[in-house]
């Protein structure tokens, strides 16, 4: 038995050694190791093995499996080296690698982080909440009445439930109040959605920035401070910027924020960048109500809200045409960005 099993060792490495591929190789494992191999035949022939000799011919038969077993591991990866080197004899090293491109922030991105990275300087925190608003939150909050155009279905996106999609982020404004006590200083960016025809200077879901804060005798001078400063930071030292009484329901007096823009080849002229004003006492009073408390009690704070458009932003920013470039995905348009 003993001379058997180092027959089949020999054989069987000799037959390794003339392997060439692949199949060659599965065919002497199987020949060998196999259930039908030789050294499974010498394995059942153990049990006729005289008891004195069991020890030494299962040694001798461990042996010969394992050589035979290391052998055909030894023998598979020369032949995995052999043709792995064959398929890349081919390959010039030496040419230069295709060239991957480059990603890059959406132009939205690259403005909403840097409006957002001034306004955090100047101590204001993030705050955010839900896009599916209720109508006090929206707009009875912010003291609009009724009738007012902007609650018509015609101009805001209602839910059968009641609910809506906001029209503004200042619901976020309301929801801040309604859980922290001043002085409060946030800033909202976020989505909001309106039923605007889309084209080139609108669009039905665009991207807010919205501004709030409440203290002790907060002063119209605060506010013009503020935005001035947070302008300038914007574009540029030398930005001109002028306030403009207008009407909002939320903030008495109020005011529309202008830029000058100046255009290569163009005469200069002011464009509409921003919303402002004192936040009307009858916003506190609403929110004192919500809140059962005097925290808000407008005998004794007041405060500033401002908002901007982010698209209207980057449309400046990088002399942008047409707002609809900024949602067509168009990767040529992207790409001057990246």
């Amino acid at each position: 038995m003993l001379e058997e099993l180092e027959v089949i060792k020999t054989d069987a490495l000799t037959a390794i050694g003339a392997i060439s591929d692949e199949s060659g190789l599965e065919e002497t494992r199987i020949g060998f190791l196999g259930k039908k191999g030789r050294l499974t035949a010498a394995s059942a022939g153990m049990r006729d093995v005289p008891k004195e000799l069991k020890k030494d011919v299962g040694q001798k038969l461990n042996e010969v499996r394992t050589a035979i077993t290391s052998a055909l591991e030894e023998k598979g990866a020369s032949l995995t080296a052999a043709r792995d080197a064959a398929a890349f004899s081919s390959i010039d090293a030496t040419l230069p690698a295709r060239p991957l491109p480059s990603g890059g922030l959406h132009p939205l991105s690259l403005v909403l982080d840097e409006a957002v990275s001034i306004l955090r300087r100047m101590g204001f925190a993030l705050a955010e909440g839900p896009e599916i608003e209720t109508e006090w939150h929206c707009f009875d909050a912010l003291n609009t009445p009724e009738d007012h155009p902007a609650r018509n279905e015609s101009d805001t996106f209602y839910f059968e439930n009641g609910k809506l999609l906001r029209t503004h982020t200042s619901s976020v404004q309301i929801r801040t109040m309604e859980k922290e006590v001043p002085p409060v200083r946030i800033i909202a960016p976020g989505s909001a959605f309106r039923r605007d025809e889309i084209d080139a200077t609108h669009l039905s879901a665009f991207n807010q920035l919205e501004g709030l804060y409440v203290d002790e005798k907060v002063t119209l001078a605060d506010l013009k401070g503020t935005l001035e400063y947070f302008f300038r930071e914007l574009f540029g030292s030398k930005t001109e910027v002028r306030f403009r009484p207008h009407f909002f329901p939320f903030t008495e007096p109020s005011f529309e924020v202008d830029l000058k823009l100046h255009a290569t080849g163009k005469a200069a002229k002011w464009i509409e960048i921003a919303g402002c004003g004192i936040v009307d006492p009858a916003v506190f009073t609403e929110v004192t109500t919500k809140r059962g408390d005097a925290a808000y009690d407008p005998s004794g704070i007041s405060g500033f809200a401002f908002g901007m458009g982010i698209d209207r932003l980057a449309m400046i920013m990088y002399g942008i045409p047409d707002l609809r470039l900024l949602i067509e995905n168009d990767v040529r348009f992207l790409r001057q960005f990246a």
